[in-house]
C-alpha cells in the first residue's frame, strides 16, 4: 500500500481549501493500491485553515519538542500536527504500507524541504512532521518532484 498526500490527488484538503493535483502522481499510481492521507485534517485542523510553518527546526525537532508549528497569526498548532502524524503512523501496519508519496515543502509532508517558519517563502532542508515519523519507520518516501522510477 502506498500512502499519498490527498491534495496531490485533487482532494481539496490544502490549507486554503484547494488542492495540488499532480498528473505525474496520478499516472504513477495507476494500477497500484494507495491510500489518500491528509495529516493536518487527521490532526483536527479545519479546511480551510491558516497556513502553518515549523519554527525552530523541522519535523524531527517538532517530534522531540525542540521546535513548534505555528499558524500565520502566531498561534501554536503543534499538537494538531503531532496528532495527525501519529494518526498516519497507525496506518503503517494496518495497511502494510511500503511507500509514501507526500507533498513537498508542507510542514506535515515535506520530504526534502519545509518552509522556515518566517512566512516569507524561504525553505530549509528537512522533513515535515509526518514524514519524519514515516522515515523513522524506514518507509521509502518520495515527493511529487522525485517519484520513483
Amino acid at each position: 500500500m502506498i500512502l499519498v498526500s490527498a491534495c496531490l490527488l485533487g482532494k481539496n484538503v490544502k490549507y486554503n481549501g484547494e488542492h495540488n493535483y499532480n498528473q505525474d502522481v496520478i499516472d504513477f499510481l495507476r494500477d497500484k493500491e494507495y491510500l489518500p492521507i491528509c495529516p493536518e485534517s487527521a490532526g483536527g485542523l479545519s479546511i480551510p485553515r491558516l497556513p502553518s510553518e515549523i519554527q525552530g527546526g523541522t519535523g524531527a525537532e517538532v517530534l522531540s519538542g525542540d521546535a513548534v508549528v505555528i499558524n500565520q497569526e502566531g498561534t501554536a498548532v503543534t499538537e494538531a500536527f503531532i496528532k495527525g502524524a501519529k494518526t498516519i503512523e497507525i496506518l503503517l501496519k494496518k495497511h502494510n504500507v511500503t511507500m509514501a508519496i507526500l507533498k513537498e515543502n508542507s510542514p506535515s509532508c515535506g520530504v526534502t524541504a519545509v518552509y522556515d517558519g518566517t512566512f516569507s517563502k524561504n525553505k530549509i532542508p528537512g522533513m515535515g512532521v509526518t514524514t519524519a515519523i514515516l522515515h523513522a519507520h524506514g518507509i521509502p518516501i518520495y515527493s511529487e518532484k522525485n517519484l520513483p522510477q
